[in-house]
């Protein structure tokens, strides 16, 4: 149904859960997007800087080395301009405010569903 919604589009996943990752990867896969993959914050920054064809980044606020938060921070100071959608477990009004003035473009409460991800994403890229 979903599959070549998003060919051509290279997509960077955040994740430091295995599980997640594998899940995210395998919807966004068959809906024919190319998939990166970082687990942590760090990595994520690095493969940004380095990748100018990546068109979003799914971004886990919760990471090793680096959280979403500053990764999403440096990546903003280089004044590069990439969508990137956080994700996180937490949704209470507070978080959501912090994660919308914090440089995201929009965000996902986990769980996520297949239908909530493929709807987000193609309201950023077509």
């Amino acid at each position: 149904m979903e599959t070549e919604h998003l060919a051509g589009k290279k997509i960077l996943i955040v994740e430091d859960d295995y599980s997640s990752r594998l899940y995210l990867t395998t919807i966004l896969e068959k809906a024919g997007a190319e998939i990166i993959n970082a687990g942590n914050g760090k990595e994520a920054y690095d493969i940004v800087m380095g990748d100018d064809e990546i068109s979003l980044v799914l971004m886990d606020l919760q990471l090793p080395l680096m959280d979403g938060f500053t990764s999403t921070k440096m990546i903003r100071d280089t004044g590069k301009d990439i969508v990137i959608i956080a994700q996180t477990a937490y949704g209470m009004t507070g978080d959501t405010e912090r994660i919308m003035s914090s440089g995201f473009n929009d965000y996902l409460i986990k769980p996520i569903s297949r239908k909530q991800l493929l709807d987000k994403i193609m309201s950023f890229i077509q």
